[in-house]
């Protein structure tokens, strides 16, 4: 499909707001907090901070640069741009861009818990329940085979729809009125936060940096989450940022407008994180309590607030169409393949990618409950455990370190043509003399988070 004929987006604020909107999911907003609260509130944020600066911005300015210059989703940019060796790069981008069907499995189950959330929050039956009914609660509902997978297709269904309606028709203009409600909820909950009695002790743990807390967790450990959580928050390897690359013309510069999306991206989980620690503080809420953070301690926040009811509903609302932005963008990197390399029209891509997703999420739907004995790492790890596990630590590092091998080595596509698409356009220029650092340190970085993250899942 040539340039003529290839979809494009409407504007660039559509191209921003979409990969911001990529970006933007669970990994801000409900992982970020937990993790915060886990490894020491601001000291982790300004690690955090350092480590979106210095790895996370350079593998998405490439990234981006693959999809541009190949006007193709990032299978595609594998087959097209290497000067040799086009079958073995196309074999490696097929089984790294698998990520997005793997991540696509479990991450439509945790929408739907989101949306669950937000009504349930509507209908009244999570507000006014006493502290030591609030994790029943949610492990009833996890236990509930129908709810777990209605709210699943619920999210499969939605996000195909709005991808068959078309690239700018659907897709850019869902995710811009999704994208704004976002801000909207965000700023508002922020400020509801803030003003509750004690709200100010949450901000000093979040804000100000503290030598007790590296006591306490350990700068080591500190280091490799922050490392982590900057490029997992990202969702860089699987070319879901690449394929909207793919759609945008070459006006401006790849440098300005990664440092825009990283900015939208960093404000919203900085804000969450001004949402949640100063809720915690005020009603007592232990902030390193896991994943448990936002269904189970959250709602005690909620059910003792004055209006409760309705800001736990905006909040899970808020939740919902973080995730909602980043399941649509992944569908559309699905559904761009199905477009670029099988030629499908695009209702034809969405409603099999629809029928594909929604089966192969059923394991992680009914993991909570009719085949809650699979159990694939002992304890009380789940199929979502599993699937997790081969995404976050080992398809998406694993995928950004073949993005920087493929822009930095001749042999590959080369630095010459990744410097050449990355500043073509008005704007910042990605540097010329980060040429060591992209193609040395980075890739160290990239190899020492994937093997921290191995030798502590098996050997500790």
């Amino acid at each position: 499909m040539n340039d003529s004929t290839r979809e494009n987006l409407g504007s660039r604020l559509g191209f921003i707001l979409l990969t911001a909107g990529c970006a933007i999911g669970l990994g801000n907003i409900w992982r970020f907090p937990f993790i915060c609260g886990q490894y020491g509130g601001a000291i982790f944020v300004l690690i955090y901070l350092f480590f979106l600066i210095t790895l996370g911005y350079p593998v998405m300015v490439m990234e981006l640069a693959l999809g541009r210059a190949s006007r193709r989703n990032i299978v595609g940019a594998y087959t097209v741009l290497p000067a040799s060796g086009k079958r073995n790069w196309r074999r490696l981008g097929m089984l790294f861009f698998t990520g997005n069907i793997i991540l696509m499995i479990f991450y439509t189950s945790v929408t739907g818990w989101m949306i669950a959330y937000a009504c349930k929050y509507l209908s009244g039956s999570i507000a006014g329940l006493p502290a030591e009914k609030v994790g029943p609660f949610f492990n009833n509902f996890l236990a509930s085979p129908g709810q777990m997978v209605g709210y699943m297709l619920i999210t499969v269904v939605g996000s195909s729809l709005v991808c068959a309606l078309g690239l700018r028709r659907g897709v850019e203009r869902i995710t811009k009125i999704l994208m704004g409600c976002l801000l909207l909820l965000l700023f508002g909950l922020c400020i509801r936060s803030c003003l509750l009695p004690g709200a100010g002790e949450g901000l000093r743990f979040y804000l100000e940096p503290s030598l007790k807390s590296i006591q306490d967790v350990g700068l080591f450990n500190v280091i490799v989450a922050a490392m982590g959580q900057a490029f997992f928050t990202l969702s860089l390897g699987i070319g879901s940022i690449a394929i909207f690359g793919s759609y945008v013309d070459r006006t401006h510069s790849l440098a300005k407008e990664s440092l825009m999306i990283i900015g939208l991206d960093t404000l919203v989980a900085l804000l969450a994180g001004v949402i949640i620690f100063p809720a915690c503080f005020s009603y007592g809420v232990d902030v390193d309590s896991g994943p448990g953070l936002i269904f189970v301690s959250l709602p005690n926040v909620f059910n003792h607030m004055a209006g409760g009811r309705w800001w736990g509903m905006l909040f899970f609302v808020f939740m919902s169409i973080a995730a909602l932005t980043t399941v649509v963008a992944v569908f559309e990197n699905l559904i761009g393949f199905m477009i670029d390399e099988w030629k499908f029209t695009r209702r034809r891509a969405a409603w099999i990618n629809c029928a594909v997703i929604a089966v192969l999420s059923l394991p992680c739907a009914l993991g909570y409950n009719l085949l809650q004995n699979i159990r694939p790492f002992g304890g009380n790890s789940t199929i979502l455990d599993l699937e997790d596990y081969i995404v976050s630590d080992n398809i998406l590092p694993l995928g950004g370190l073949l993005v920087v091998i493929f822009c930095s080595f001749r042999g590959a596509w080369g630095w010459e043509n990744f410097i050449a698409e990355a500043n073509t356009g008005h704007g910042l220029k990605f540097p010329n003399r980060a040429r060591y650092y992209v193609c040395v340190v980075i890739p160290l970085f990239i190899a020492g988070l994937f093997l921290t993250a191995l030798f502590r899942r098996w050997f500790l």
